[in-house]
């Protein structure tokens, strides 16, 4: 049978298919729908961790036990991943163990553009990268041969275009593989000095055994067309430089990344008059083909920046670009913002109002920092919000303490800030720190944490009591406000700060787009009572715009959170009876 399926869906096909028993994640666009959809398959567990550390140790503990495994993360997530895989690489694995990496060029949802091509040669480790979603599915059955037959992990990176484009899958049945009996084997995985050392000659002696294999390997292949031109490509790249050139160049497709080939370059290169590497963010590719002495065309002609397109790619090569049709005028700006009813903005606006300085974390509420609010001063990485404070009030002192707050998410909070907090109150610094509990995972789309009460499935499961932990790390005063009461924010944050210890606000209201989430009916501004002050626009919600001289609330959008009421200083906004 085959089926349309997006490149993140056929990844979890060929979970199923490979006989995988068990896939642990953090959510993180773009490779969050690599869980879901597994999650899909009864015969696979599936779970949301803390984050992508633990994911990564929570797979190789499966793959330990003699069963295959997989974890999913996006770019970013393989930095916090980095610990356990680097010394991955020097265990191997018992059951096959893939880790899957979604790059994010042109960072659609992402704090910076990386390429995690060079993890995977700093770790010694393979990497696979499909080009669609037939090839995502069938390089994950292939991944988990090559783990078991070289005793290593297999990346497979996939990037935003191939993980949330479609195309057509073959669907095959499922692989069953019994569990072997577990045998003990401490030389093996307990990385002491004394195994490890013995370990590394493994790890040497297997790249270049998987660098043979690259040579001959069909997940690399040739496609021989002109010979004027020669391109070497891999993922998106491939499907940019077919849709531009057909069969008029020759193509050498890259499907095995890492280790690359050397004979497979020079032998391609020699019968062609003129070669060229297409490839996204850095020179990988191109830096290797240097290396082993191959002239080539690279960086030179196509940016280290963001994606690539057909547009882009015949621009470079000076080709002519095919007729379009372009919309006359120019298109209004949709920068993001936060949702109408978004229980943040409330908190947010308290702390633009009295111009605190508030360092900020990774999540939907990043989104504070955009006009009318300008409430953040720095974004980071996951958790350095609570770090970040720590530092910034230690050489601040007084002067910053009582007028810096940071803020968190719920999840990120679980994922790295708990551990910050507890650098707080264990080298007692002043700080407050703001929990932005919305009582879901919400930038990435509505998936469960450990403070919601329930797991991946939707199943009742175990909640973290936020309030019980922060006190538990140390911390003594820790509070919970509303953040549609803009009084009860304000008391909130001017008494913690003006406090002389560290404390913990928890900003407590689910996401208005939860489901359970029931919207109050909107409000309304009587006309004839506005003054056309403003005052309702410094909210920045979506539904709140002005007519003329008048302020307007768009029904359709307005949620009834009633926080503009309690701006408006004449009343004329009200609830229509």
């Amino acid at each position: 049978m085959k089926k349309l399926m997006l490149g993140n869906e056929a990844i979890a096909r060929g979970l199923y298919e490979a006989g995988v028993k068990l896939v642990s994640s953090y959510p993180g666009t773009p490779s969050t729908e690599i869980t879901e959809f597994a999650a899909t398959y009864p015969e696979i567990y599936c779970e949301w961790a803390p984050n992508e550390k633990v994911a990564t140790e929570v797979a190789f503990g499966a793959s330990l036990r003699g069963a295959r495994s997989a974890c999913a993360m996006k770019h970013v997530g393989l930095n916090v991943a980095a610990d356990p895989l680097f010394t991955l690489s020097y265990t191997g694995v018992n059951g096959g163990m893939v880790i899957f990496v979604a790059d994010d060029p042109a960072m659609h949802s992402s704090q910076n553009e990386q390429d995690s091509r060079h993890y995977a040669m700093a770790a010694k480790v393979p990497m696979l990268e499909p080009a669609d979603s037939a090839e995502a599915k069938e390089f994950v059955k292939r991944a988990y041969e090559i783990s078991e037959t070289y005793d290593t992990p297999v990346i497979i990176r996939m990037c935003t275009r191939i993980a949330h484009s479609q195309s057509i899958v073959e669907l095959m049945d499922r692989v069953e593989r019994d569990l072997p009996a577990y045998e003990k084997n401490p030389a093996k995985y307990i990385m002491t000095p004394a195994n490890a050392i013995r370990r590394h000659p493994f790890v040497e002696e297997r790249t270049r055994k998987l660098a043979a294999y690259g040579e001959t390997t069909d997940l690399n292949r040739v496609e021989w067309g002109g010979r004027e031109i020669g391109i070497i490509c891999s993922g998106t790249c491939y499907q940019y430089v077919k849709e531009v050139f057909g069969d008029s160049v020759s193509v050498l497709k890259l499907g095995l990344v890492h280790p690359l080939p050397t004979e497979l370059f020079r032998d391609f290169a020699a019968k062609v008059d003129k070669l060229y590497v297409v490839e996204e963010l850095d020179g990988f590719i191109e830096s290797h083909l240097r290396n082993i002495g191959i002239d080539c065309v690279g960086k030179e002609l196509f940016s280290p920046l963001g994606e690539y397109n057909q547009t882009t790619i015949r621009a470079a090569f000076g080709l002519p670009q095919p007729d379009s049709t372009g919309l006359d005028g120019q298109i209004p700006v949709r920068p993001p913002v936060m949702c109408a009813g978004c229980p943040h903005r409330g908190l947010f606006y308290t702390l633009a109002k009295h111009h605190i300085t508030c360092l900020g974390d990774i999540g939907c509420y990043t989104l504070g920092s955009a006009a009318p609010l300008f409430a953040l001063d720095s974004t980071l990485c996951m958790g350095a919000s609570v770090s970040g404070i720590h530092g910034f009030n230690k050489v601040g002192g007084p002067e910053s303490e009582h007028k810096t707050v940071c803020v968190i998410g719920d999840s990120t909070f679980m994922h790295s800030g708990m551990t910050g907090l507890v650098n707080i109150a264990y080298n007692a610094s002043n700080s407050t720190v703001i929990i932005l509990d919305n009582s879901i995972t919400g930038m990435t789309g509505h998936q469960q944490n450990p403070t919601t009460g329930y797991n991946i499935k939707g199943d009742p499961a175990l909640a973290v009591d936020l309030e019980a932990l922060c006190h538990a790390i140390g911390i003594r005063r820790v509070r919970v406000v509303d953040p549609y009461d803009l009084a009860a924010c304000e008391q909130a944050v001017t008494e913690e700060l003006a406090a002389d210890e560290p404390s913990v606000i928890i900003s407590r209201r689910p996401c208005m787009l939860l489901k359970y989430v029931k919207p109050q009916p909107p409000v309304s501004v009587d006309t004839s009572k506005c003054v056309g002050c403003r005052m309702c626009m410094k909210l920045g919600c979506p539904a709140i715009s002005f007519r003329g001289k008048k302020a307007y609330i768009d029904p359709t959008q307005c949620v009834g959170c009633k926080v503009c009421m309690q701006l408006c200083r004449v009343g004329a906004i009200g609830r229509e009876e």
